[in-house]
């Protein structure tokens, strides 16, 4: 039997006569995943490769030498443009061998981990992007950390490897080490650097040769068995040699295959490749369908959400103001959990209790937008957002439920954001509002009110910079950003009842969260410490509990 238990919950059937055979049909077809990588491992790049073969573009950008090439699909923002890197997380739908694949898309800079953290709420897998020169980086770990807390299935992609790296032994032995995580090599790379040849697959025995394909096309791929004899002349018998030598270790010495183990999130299966070459792409898509868990049951409030329950219900991970320039456009991001969604469909928002009819939805491409008539779990849609949802609202249909909220996690730097211009407060005002909404940075609040500048607080400093580009491009209004000197943020567990009973404490700020919790603000890691010898009984947590059913306060 298989161990998705979607396919053995339809193979045994369902006691539910009404369930619908297109849902089933529908859920079956359905893959969904995010890339999480450190900056520079090539997301970007791969998953525009990806795009490409799924047929849903017909040329690749690259990141690189965007005067003279198209922009790549998933980066949109204007400030992505500049810069050349992925800000805001993005989605993007395609077909591939009659499977429909949903590939969130996540900032790959070391500043934007908050965005990506909610992303991977939505997911159901994750594909991790490692540069085999590089190895394992700080920011793949902080993002495996939260796949790890989720239990998502990771597939690793090793990529660049049309350039000199590490050893691929070197780099299974640092995946153990470093995140006590089991490796199956899929495929095996013959040479590196010049002298890539292509990737050995590891059950068929076959070799997959590659030449450079056209910049932006796919690349042309010849299969031949390993044991052609036609093979001595394609490839440098040493590099076989040791490629085969290779093999025949991790056969001797790794984890054996299994499926259950990839999805509790216990063994990552490893592919070899090059994306900006187009080396491995097409086998590692390959692979993934048959491999990756397709729509899994949601946690929530009436336990475990099947995704084949014919009650639509979906929540949402993200808020994305100002897509379209144009008509100043507010757009909520909904993961579809449950049933099937139809277009001017009415359901209730479990926040407030209130009905809504859906009647703008949305498929999200990038920037690029269509309307939708249906969707189905595992898809995520677009939907018109006039301040009536936050992150982490649940929609549904039938018998009341609210999925599991997504928390938010500690920055590291904190700055107040002034406003010079008193006339233009009110545009300040409605700019910082809808950006917290978003929830690309937090907004914090000092505890003494005639204090009405807000305080940023981020993982990073671009994120600081894109909320003062964004308010001036789309809101008409130049700020100062004052840093405060702050690297650590705790709330109390307690609440303020529990603050109160430590009394007077020093080396710290106490400010405010916009659900009016106590937020302590630490200069370093002495500090804090210090406060924990001082106050052992004082609970703190440096990821902050879920709020439901309370409005957050606005500026």
């Amino acid at each position: 039997m298989s161990s998705n238990p979607i396919v053995n919950e339809i193979s045994k059937g369902d006691p539910d006569e009404s369930l619908d055979k297109t849902l089933r049909r529908e859920v079956m077809q359905r893959k969904n995943f995010a890339i999480i990588s450190h900056p520079d491992a090539g997301k970007t790049t791969l998953t525009e490769k990806l795009l490409l073969y799924g047929g849903a573009i017909q040329q690749a950008g690259a990141v690189k030498a965007r005067g003279e090439q198209r922009k790549v699909t998933s980066d949109w923002m204007e400030l992505e443009k500049q810069r050349g890197i992925s800000i805001t997380s993005t989605v993007l739908q395609f077909e591939y061998r009659k499977s429909k694949i949903n590939l969130l898309d996540t900032p790959g800079h070391q500043d934007f981990s908050e965005d990506t953290y909610r992303t991977l709420a939505a997911a159901d897998n994750a594909v991790m992007l490692e540069d085999a020169a590089k190895g394992l980086e700080p920011q793949t770990r902080k993002l495996f950390e939260v796949c790890r807390m989720r239990k998502i299935p990771i597939f690793t992609f090793i990529n660049k490897m049309d350039r000199p790296g590490q050893e691929p032994l070197s780099l299974l032995d640092q995946i153990e080490a470093e995140l006590g995580l089991s490796t199956w090599a899929v495929n095996w790379p013959i040479g590196s650097g010049d002298e890539f040849r292509g990737i050995i697959e590891r059950e068929s025995r076959k070799v997959i040769l590659f030449t450079r394909g056209e910049r932006g096309k796919q690349s042309i791929e010849r299969q031949i068995s390993i044991d052609d004899p036609e093979l001595e002349n394609l490839v440098e018998s040493e590099l076989l040699e040791k490629a085969l030598e290779e093999l025949d270790l991790i056969e001797e010495a790794g984890s054996p295959m299994d499926v259950d183990l990839i999805h509790s999130g216990d063994l990552t299966p490893v592919f070899f490749g090059s994306a900006m070459t187009n080396f491995g792409v097409r086998p590692f898509l390959d692979a993934f369908l048959r491999m990756a868990q397709g729509p899994t049951a949601r946690n929530s409030n009436s336990g475990p959400i099947s995704p084949l329950k014919s009650d639509f219900s979906g929540f949402v991970f993200k808020l994305q103001a100002n897509m379209d320039p144009k008509h100043r456009d507010r757009v909520a991001f909904i993961r579809i959990c449950s049933g099937r969604f139809m277009k001017d469909m009415t359901v209730r928002h479990a926040r407030t209790g209130k009905q809504i009819r859906l009647s703008r939805p949305q498929k999200i491409f990038g920037q690029d937008r269509s309307v939708v008539d249906d969707a189905y779990p595992g898809d995520v849609i677009g939907l018109n957002n006039p301040g009536m949802f936050a992150i982490g609202d649940t929609l549904y249909t039938g018998q009341r439920i609210e999925y599991q909220g997504i928390p938010c996690f500690s920055p590291e730097l904190f700055s107040w954001l002034r406003n010079p211009n008193p006339s233009a407060f009110k545009n300040f005002r409605k700019g910082v509002n809808e950006l917290r909404e978003e929830g690309a940075i937090q907004i914090l609040y000092d505890t003494d009110q005639s204090k009405r500048d807000p305080i940023l607080a981020a993982v990073g400093q671009l994120q600081m910079e894109v909320v003062q580009h964004r308010l001036e491009h789309e809101y008409g209004v130049a700020t100062i950003i004052e840093p405060m000197g702050f690297q650590l943020a705790r709330w109390i567990t307690g609440g303020w009842p529990e603050l109160e009973k430590v009394g007077r404490i020093f080396n710290c700020k106490t400010v405010q969260d916009p659900w009016m919790r106590p937020v302590l603000l630490f200069k370093n890691d002495w500090n804090l410490n210090q406060l924990k010898e001082e106050h052992p009984d004082l609970d703190m947590t440096k990821v902050a509990p879920v709020v439901s059913g309370i409005e957050p306060i606005n500026l």
